[in-house]
């Protein structure tokens, strides 16, 4: 499948791009939380809630703290007004009584996605206009600008990074 012809862009368009993305995505996920009732450090970590869920995986409390770069009692914070929401629940890990496992509502993500939906059937719209190769080259390139974007962050988190 050959590609549609794309138009010419140096790397300063691209990441001026880049930064409207962002700017714009960061504005939409507080109206995302709110519409939600929740805020995007809610949202975020109900996040990887989902994904652990969507894994097959349980999340302990501490591990979404550490997912998060959250303190323990920070967490405990979310994690009440995610009850509170009906995201989610604790439940006692029964391999050790000590810890806590954070639970997904059976209707969390049916609820997220009533909001995030259109946007998602957007996207996969756009996708579809890229080949598989170029599909490819962007996801590559996200996930490596994401490990950028972390290693940046410990740094500037470090005080590494100049002001």
């Amino acid at each position: 499948m050959k590609g549609k012809p794309r138009p010419q862009a140096t790397p300063e368009q691209a990441l001026y791009a880049m930064d409207r993305m962002i700017a714009l995505a960061q504005f939409g996920q507080q109206d995302i939380a709110a519409r939600l009732g929740l805020n995007v450090t809610d949202l975020t970590c109900l996040g990887f809630v989902i994904e652990a869920a969507m894994a097959g995986e349980s999340m302990a409390a501490g591990d979404l703290a550490e997912r998060a770069q959250l303190t323990t009692g920070a967490v405990t914070g979310v994690l009440n007004r995610l009850e509170k929401a009906g995201y989610a629940h604790r439940e006692a890990d029964p391999s050790d009584r000590r810890r806590v496992r954070v639970v997904m509502a059976d209707d969390a993500q049916q609820r997220i996605l009533q909001v995030y939906g259109p946007f998602y059937e957007r996207i996969g719209a756009l996708f579809a206009d890229y080949t598989p190769d170029e599909v490819a080259v962007l996801a590559d390139w996200f996930t490596r600008a994401r490990a950028l974007m972390h290693e940046s962050l410990e740094e500037i988190r470090g005080g590494d990074a100049a002001p």
